[in-house]
């Protein structure tokens, strides 16, 4: 089955574009009432259908700083701080207002505070700030993209500048799946620990450091820090590290609500640095002071079975996230295509984990073009110890499934630029990858498809092979808690492959039962919506909204259903044979 989903669901049939146009039109109306209040002769003696809105464009140079673009072809670019010094003498009046996040943090459930097991990535690969430094997108015949998201709970952006602030293209697209993103502070090395000699050397000093830190989350929109010094600390400097820790943490609470301050396993409260692999007595006073801690990646087993024992650890399972090093560095329990059995072992213990440098896969592969059949074997492997998060944001629930990148760009079906581009910022709500074992040998794959879309870079293929006792099959693509209205309208976008007859299945639940917290087993009602003719007056409303569509090969299906205290809990498209 071939095919791209776009289901949307409205309540009282509305429709999102002429929303879109109304207010629109209200913001104009607000314009020309300023205008008018100016008391200029010329707009109040106008015909009202003769009025507009006039602006001038200038153009001129740049205020901002020359490190904001890049050299080459002056594209707006994230990047980071080098310096204490340029860290201290931040402004938030110089910052790179090119950078700032605009996607807000979505609902889920379960809530990250709820999360028993969580799962963090530790985006580190080639130094970072590649193709993804141009947040205005790229034009990149091989990207990497991440789109596991439904697993994920934490995004850490991780390079070896002192402060690495997360391009704005990741925070947008880890936002618009619920999970939370965190910057890195790192200092490491001689010239590290002289940094940090300088500015843990009084309570002054360290609350600037905090203050700048929690002012630059709070301008770029992301959510929080890793705090990696990997360097030796004096008396006095490791004396004062889990007094800023405590600082920075309640300040970022404070100033960012549901943010997150984690401390990396480096240095021991006698300041030597000497990575221990777990929680133990010699780093305790620095996970008592913040959100948590991300060990390093050399510890066994029995590391794991100390740590649950230790009292420290008691009512904080979830906030130890054990380290996998996928590049499988040093003595380490699996790794590579193997990270699995590190994650068996962590999630038999009831830790959290921190899967650092899954990048691995793309740097590991000669021909990159592979990247997404070995991107999403990588992730299956992982996918009996991850747990899925569902989106909950209030309707309307819309994706195309743009994984942010492709071979061309589309719309409505056509092909309108002909070139490879990569723009997180892009990315769709992403369904669920997987591939599933059927019956008499049978299976069933969803995968991206960037050979055809109906919008954005890449569609959902949805593939298998189908038994013949099975009169019908359903890949589900969504994992949801969506409540719904009393009347909802739905459309499907699909293109089928020859003999293939597509469905479309809802599974709802009692939406009392879905308020209950933690509760996973919800029992679901299947509703199959049936299709409405042309001629219904929301199919008419639904196309003179959108304009007229004329798509090669694709199929515009539109229904609406009639429900009462029900929540979305799984989208599902299935082939009746």
């Amino acid at each position: 089955m071939d095919g791209a989903l776009t289901t949307e669901h409205k309540e009282d049939g509305s429709l999102r574009r002429r929303k879109t146009e109304d207010e629109g039109e209200d913001q104009i109306g607000s314009k020309l009432s300023k205008t008018e209040s100016t008391g200029l002769e010329s707009c109040l003696d106008e015909p009202v259908e003769l009025r507009s809105v006039h602006e001038v464009i200038r153009y001129g140079a740049s205020s901002l700083p020359a490190k904001h673009y890049d050299p080459d072809t002056t594209e707006p670019i994230s990047s980071g701080l080098q310096s204490l010094e340029e860290l201290l003498s931040w402004k938030r009046s110089e910052a790179n207002p090119f950078n700032v996040a605009t996607v807000p943090l979505a609902n889920r459930e379960p809530s990250l505070a709820s999360t028993p097991h969580r799962t963090l990535v530790s985006h580190d690969m080639m130094g970072g700030y590649l193709d993804d430094r141009f947040l205005q997108g790229a034009e990149s015949e091989a990207p990497y993209v991440f789109y596991h998201w439904q697993y994920i709970d934490v995004f850490n952006y991780f390079s070896h500048n002192m402060v690495t602030i997360p391009p704005a293209v990741w925070t947008n697209a880890a936002h618009r799946h619920g999970v939370i993103v965190l910057g890195t502070f790192i200092t490491e090395w001689t010239d590290g620990g002289k940094m940090c000699e300088v500015f843990l050397k009084e309570e002054e000093s360290y609350r600037a450091v905090a203050d700048r830190l929690v002012q630059i989350v709070h301008c770029y929109g992301f959510d929080g820090w890793l705090i990696n010094i990997e360097n030796p600390l004096g008396e006095t400097a490791v004396k004062n590290t889990p007094l800023f820790l405590r600082y920075l943490t309640d300040q970022m609470h404070e100033r960012v609500p549901g943010s997150m301050v984690l401390w990396y396993d480096s240095v021991l409260e006698n300041g030597q640095l000497k990575w221990q692999n777990e929680l133990n007595p010699s780093n305790r006073v620095f996970f008592s002071a913040c959100d948590g801690i991300f060990t390093n990646y050399n510890w066994t087993e029995q590391s794991l079975e100390r740590m649950k024992a230790y009292s420290a650890a008691q009512g904080r399972l979830a906030d130890i996230f054990v380290g996998v090093d996928v590049f499988a560095r040093g003595e380490v329990v699996g790794g590579k295509l193997e990270t699995n059995k590190a994650l068996e072992m962590i999630r038999k213990h009831d830790f959290s984990t921190a899967i650092f440098a899954p990048g691995w896969v793309y740097e590991s592969i000669p021909d990159k073009t592979d990247f997404r059949k070995e991107q999403d074997r990588f992730w299956s492997l992982l996918s009996d110890f991850l747990y899925v998060h569902r989106p909950s944001s209030p309707l309307p629930f819309v994706s195309s499934f743009c994984q942010g990148a492709g071979t061309s760009l589309y719309w409505r079906g056509q092909r309108e630029v002909d070139r490879s581009w990569f723009n997180l910022d892009a990315q769709e709500l992403q369904p669920l990858y997987y591939k599933e074992t059927l019956e008499g040998e049978g299976w069933l794959r969803t995968q991206g498809c960037p050979e055809d879309a109906w919008s954005g870079g890449s569609s959902l293929l949805v593939e298998g092979v189908l038994p013949s006792m099975l009169s019908k099959v359903c890949a589900r693509i969504f994992s949801l808690q969506v409540p719904l209205s009393s009347r909802v309208f739905v459309s499907l976008i699909y293109k089928p492959s020859p003999g293939v007859t597509v469905s479309l299945e809802l599974k709802t639940a009692d939406a009392t039962l879905c308020t209950h917290r933690g509760v996973q087993d919800i029992p679901t009602s299947s509703v199959e919506p049936a299709a409405l003719t042309e001629d219904h007056q929301l199919v008419r409303q639904f196309s003179q909204s959108c304009g007229q569509w004329n798509p090669d090969g694709w199929t515009v299906r539109c229904s609406q259903l009639e429900l009462q205290g029900c929540t979305l809990r799984d989208v599902c498209v299935c082939d009746i044979g």
